[in-house]
């Protein structure tokens, strides 16, 4: 029987081939994701010409292709321009052939034109990476047949299956269809789990399209980012250089008025403003009304149950059903209704386009007089938080 140079009991060709898989994923995330697509980091030359050269390997992925059809899918997300939207697509057609719909973009010259700049385009990439793109994968199969006989041929389908599974499948299908959302951008992004161990943090992906350009992928404490931790630990050997992550907003309590310190932090901190809102405003005015509703009319008690999640809900994803229920909802519950519009007028005063500092100042301003003169404590207290709000300086 043949046998390859390595000889490993049955778990360790699972450890082996998990642990390469590993390196792809960590290839994808860190490299084509965050350095290349978003310029979230800069990474030292030998480090991303390793991952430039592993993917080679184990993907065939060209980095002008791949970076294109990434930013496009920023740019035109959930329209028919998306190149694998589920809510346009299905989800069926993104998460079983979402490898497919990759090719299909990658053959648009269009795409790669308008959006695959500032890629490589070296003598490898022009001479051996992107002509023989399929020459790595074959490659790949010989050294994991030498290292480890016929079983390497099973270690080599790992290799080749997982990221077009996980990543063209899985993130971009569930990643936009199932899960939570920290944060309410136009796009139906969730976070898959709060773990991204598998496809390297890519399952924080509604954390990603609310914060595009950053390197990091985790926004609540609890959620683990394993290829933020990798940027961490080659940033501290000096192999990597962080440029941007999430702005954090901080209260200062001594601040109990608005300034253009203020517009800033709500401004650039924006999501988390709305985050923060859904929260301690139209959820807790939402449970205190639920509280005195009468139980014995089923209907309306439905009817306002629901309207928590509508609430909160990014109005352009609602459909015409929804938008119904929400109206009804509002309509028969005064307060909820005034929390709502409070809501859209917060949202609106960084929604304006071509206004000064000054102005949105004023408008902030304007927004936290009238919250204060609903007599909803809950808007009370919120606008007075405003007041305090700051941007924290985060250390990368």
């Amino acid at each position: 029987m043949l046998e390859g140079l390595i000889t490993l009991p049955w778990w360790g060709y699972i450890i082996v081939a998990l642990a390469l898989t590993h390196v792809t994923i960590a290839a994808v995330t860190i490299y084509l994701h965050r350095h290349q697509a978003h310029r979230a980091l800069t990474l030292h030359p030998i480090v991303s010409h390793f991952f430039r050269f592993w993917l080679w390997l184990t993907t065939g992925m060209i980095t002008k292709e791949w970076a294109a059809i990434h930013r496009k899918h920023h740019a035109r997300v959930e329209t028919p321009d998306d190149p694998h939207s589920p809510q346009v697509l299905g989800l069926r057609k993104v998460l079983f052939d979402g490898a497919s719909l990759y090719r299909q973009e990658a053959n648009n010259t269009e795409t790669l034109e308008k959006y695959g700049h500032g890629t490589p385009g070296d003598w490898l990439e022009r001479r051996i990476y992107t002509p023989h793109n399929g020459m790595g994968i074959v490659l790949m199969l010989l050294i994991d047949l030498l290292l480890f006989g016929p079983i390497g041929l099973t270690i080599w389908a790992v290799q080749m299956i997982w990221i077009p599974l996980f990543a063209a499948g899985v993130i971009n299908g569930i990643g936009h269809f199932w899960g939570y959302r920290n944060f309410e951008v136009e796009d139906a992004s969730t976070n898959i789990v709060p773990w991204g161990i598998l496809i390297g943090g890519e399952e924080l992906h509604n954390n990603h399209h609310t914060f595009g350009s950053s390197a990091k992928m985790s926004s609540k404490w609890w959620e683990f980012d394993i290829g933020w931790m990798y940027i961490r630990v080659m940033e501290t050997i000096g192999l990597a250089r962080v440029k941007k992550i999430p702005p954090e907003l901080s209260c200062d309590t001594a601040k109990q008025h608005l300034d253009l310190e203020t517009v800033k932090a709500v401004i650039g901190g924006r999501f988390q403003v709305m985050a923060q809102f859904a929260r301690e405003v139209m959820r807790h005015v939402h449970r205190e009304e639920l509280k005195k509703a009468d139980r014995s009319d089923r209907e309306s008690w439905a009817l306002l149950k629901r309207a928590r999640r509508l609430m909160v809900r990014e109005a352009g994803l609602l459909d015409e059903a929804s938008h119904k229920h929400l109206n009804k909802a509002l309509e028969r519950n005064g307060t909820l209704k005034t929390v709502y519009v409070m809501k859209q007028k917060l949202q609106g005063v960084w929604q304006r386009s071509a206004t000064t500092q000054e102005h949105l100042l004023q408008a902030l301003q304007e927004w936290c007089h009238e919250a204060e003169a609903t007599g909803i404590e809950a808007l009370r207290a919120f606008a007075q938080k405003i007041r305090t709000y700051t941007l924290a300086r985060v250390a990368t």
